[in-house]
């Protein structure tokens, strides 16, 4: 295999979490006595680019289908994130009703109901029927296409060049990120802003975060990997913010090459952080395999311990992480019986591998677990103030990243 950025042979491996089916693809019970399709879920480093992807086993089209069932606007976290970002970033470009906002994956309009608020016009791109059928009926415009060049000549023909094109944990989802990229620099205007939101792979490495790999997640990103990107498509970094979200992540301001935005002292400071971690080295890549199975061991050895005890465990949050976290450890129903989850689109479903059923929220309550494990760990305090209640009969929650830790 080849670097997805460089074309250079990839050689460094950074690791390999085993076989396991696309996260987000969740089963009806009719399905659970057909074959379900597994991929190898291994990940490698470019040495020259220091770009971190996965090996590419399953299409873009079978990860991002019409039943996709990832609807952002589930969790108010991410809701509130998005409204104190379409507030800066109109303050911050002057942004109005002359100015055209284009956000790339725009999933069911979390974000763009606020550019909308504020009378700004706006147009969404998402390839995923479902989320795009719930982003029209919140009004909005979307273009239901894959991005690249030749998708973003034909929306800037059809809507005009974008004064800012918003790209939030979209970056690490492309196959060909210098296509999704040049597509992007196609569609903004001489003066105008993208930016990028990513988990930073910084903190996935010091974190332990390995359950943030998943197929739909072809890429994981640094600042180091993500500038040259930009630079060929003609893009040049300004500016960078470290962000709580997602674990950890960075937002990256970018623009056209000759344009007047003036660079930042945080991009030359991201970057010396960057290479003080070591992601520049094999080194800090190699050690990773080993600190992955330390959770995972740690996970297996809770769950069979509290099976044990005679103890009932229940997870919370069917999200896509929790998937790579269940099927790397080899969990399924007999440790987590069932996992609830706030998202209509997911409940009575099952857990891609695991087949672990998803419930409502009110059926965990119901069912007075000992345990709680919160899979999308980023979300934790929300989910804590959510099901306070278990405390009344001495329920726990519990983290297996970056350790097991009871809350």
């Amino acid at each position: 295999m080849k670097c997805r950025h460089c074309h250079s042979p990839l050689q460094l491996d950074f690791v390999d979490l085993g076989f396991s089916p696309p996260s987000n693809a969740y089963l009806d019970a009719a399905r659970l006595s057909a074959p379900e399709t597994y991929y190898p879920l291994r990940v490698k480093v470019c040495e020259q680019c220091w770009l971190v992807q996965t090996e590419d086993f399953a299409r873009h089209d079978e990860l991002f289908d019409a039943g996709y069932a990832y609807f952002s606007s589930t969790s108010s976290t991410w809701l509130a994130h998005a409204q104190k970002y379409v507030e800066m970033i109109a303050r911050r470009l002057g942004l109005g009703p002359q100015s055209l906002v284009v956000e790339v994956a725009a999933n069911d309009g979390y974000l763009l109901q606020y550019v909308l608020q504020q009378g700004i016009r706006c147009v969404g791109v998402e390839p995923t029927h479902s989320t795009a059928k719930a982003a029209r009926e919140r009004g909005l415009e979307i273009e239901e296409i894959f991005l690249g060049v030749n998708s973003a000549e034909a929306l800037r023909a059809r809507h005009g060049a974008a004064d800012l094109v918003v790209a939030n944990n979209v970056l690490a989802h492309v196959p060909d990120i210098n296509d999704f990229v040049a597509g992007i620099a196609h569609l903004l205007t001489p003066q105008g802003t993208v930016t990028f939101e990513f988990p930073h792979v910084q903190n996935l490495i010091e974190q332990i975060q390995f359950d943030t790999i998943y197929h739909e997640h072809f890429s994981y990103l640094s600042l180091l990997a993500v500038q040259p990107i930009l630079r060929q498509a003609g893009l040049r970094v300004y500016d960078v913010e470290l962000l709580p979200t997602h674990g950890g992540s960075l937002r990256v301001y970018a623009c056209p090459q000759g344009a007047v935005h003036a660079e930042q002292p945080a991009v030359a400071a991201t970057l010396a952080g960057e290479r003080s971690a070591g992601l520049d080295q094999p080194q800090v890549y190699r050690d990773f395999q080993s600190r992955a199975d330390v959770v995972r061991l740690g996970l297996q050895a809770f769950l069979l311990e509290q099976k044990r005890l005679g103890k009932k465990v229940l997870g919370y949050g069917a999200a896509a992480k929790g998937n790579t976290l269940l099927n790397y450890a080899g969990v399924d129903g007999l440790l987590v019986e069932q996992v609830a989850d706030a998202a209509p689109s997911k409940q009575g479903k099952y857990l891609p591998g695991s087949h672990i059923q998803v419930i409502t929220p009110q059926a965990l309550m119901d069912a007075r677990p000992d345990f709680v494990l919160i899979l999308p760990w980023n979300l934790k305090h929300e989910v804590m103030r959510q099901l306070a209640g278990i405390r009344e009969w001495g329920g726990q929650f519990v983290v297996a990243i970056p350790e097991v830790e009871i809350l």
